[in-house]
């Protein structure tokens, strides 16, 4: 499952992303979408989860939860776009 984190902290990491969800199961991969002119941080980012069951625990859980100083909202993503 993809989930969509936001209201990131703009020095969290994806490395502390996947520290966070990794506690409720399996974290396939982490990123932080940053700008493409600056490389900074959006603040926003996705964690692919591969077990639905564990990935709804970790939004459940880490939803409206601090990490890195901020409270971040933790929502299912929307599935990618086929080109």
């Amino acid at each position: 499952m993809n989930i969509f984190v936001a209201r990131l902290n703009f020095k969290t990491r994806p490395e502390d992303l996947e520290k966070a969800f990794a506690q409720y199961g399996q974290v396939a991969s982490a990123k932080i979408v940053k700008d493409r002119d600056t490389g900074r941080s959006k603040g926003y980012g996705f964690v692919e989860m591969p077990n639905d069951d564990e990935a709804n625990k970790a939004i459940a859980a880490l939803n409206e939860q601090e990490l890195d100083g901020r409270t971040i909202v933790v929502k299912p993503g929307n599935p990618k776009d086929p080109k």
